[in-house]
């Protein structure tokens, strides 16, 4: 009885473990990456906030933007002005290198999307098109970051995660053990009782015992009352 009891509360408690494990870190990772996306929608409101089309046709910056890492080569952090039969109008940070822009739609709003075109650096990227006064251009504004501060993050979530369900789990078995040993005393009490019983030759259980047994008890006092009178 306590190991069929043990199993069922370790099954409940390893599927609501799962479940919930699974449910909270789907809500976490969430969250953490949109908090992420924002922080490049506030660079790309920048961005476009910023732009203007010069009298030669081509886009430039009323004022810098403000985050250095902009003008650090290979910092992981970029953006990308790219508009059609001009030429890019990249941030120094990507050096040598350029910003793939699907530029097979139009994005009234922000696009976000995972872009492993940097070997060994995946990127988290957001772009928008738009068309400037004073141009006739479709201008897309492309702003990229590394993925590797956000997915340190939801790793270090999900290790936290982890390291938190493994104790709630041990101590939900702790707990689950010692319910069923404190139920399972009574029944122990009266194995003890009939054992004692049949070492004395006693013909009823005369030990005080829990209220929860006590009809059990009687019951058993009476059919072996009935047994012994019989046998006389």
């Amino acid at each position: 009885l306590s190991r069929r009891m043990m199993l069922i509360a370790s099954a409940w408690i390893i599927v609501l473990l799962l479940v919930g494990g699974l449910a909270l870190d789907r809500t976490l990772t969430g969250l953490i990456t949109r908090n992420f996306d924002e922080q490049l929608g506030y660079m790309l409101t920048g961005m476009v906030g910023s732009a203007e089309i010069g009298p030669d046709g081509e886009v430039f910056f009323n004022r810098p933007l403000g985050d250095q890492r902009f003008l650090e080569p290979n910092s992981g952090l970029y953006w990308q002005i790219r508009g059609l039969g001009h030429e890019d109008f990249p941030s120094r940070s990507l050096w040598d290198r350029s910003l793939e822009v699907r530029g097979d739609h139009v994005d009234s709003e922000p696009h976000v999307f995972d872009s492993t075109q940097f070997p060994g650096e995946p990127l988290r990227t957001m772009e928008r098109s738009i068309i400037r006064p004073g141009s006739d251009t479709k201008w897309w504004f492309t702003v990229a970051a590394s993925r590797k501060e956000l997915d340190v993050q939801i790793s270090q979530t999900r290790s936290i995660l982890a390291y938190s369900f493994a104790i709630l789990g041990l101590g939900l078995f702790v707990m689950a053990a010692l319910q069923t040993w404190y139920g399972l005393f009574p029944l122990r009490r009266v194995r003890r009782a009939i054992k004692q019983m049949r070492t004395t030759g006693a013909n009823r259980v005369t030990e005080p015992l829990p209220l929860e047994v006590q009809p059990m008890v009687l019951e058993l006092n009476a059919d072996i009352g009935d047994m012994v009178k019989q046998g006389a």
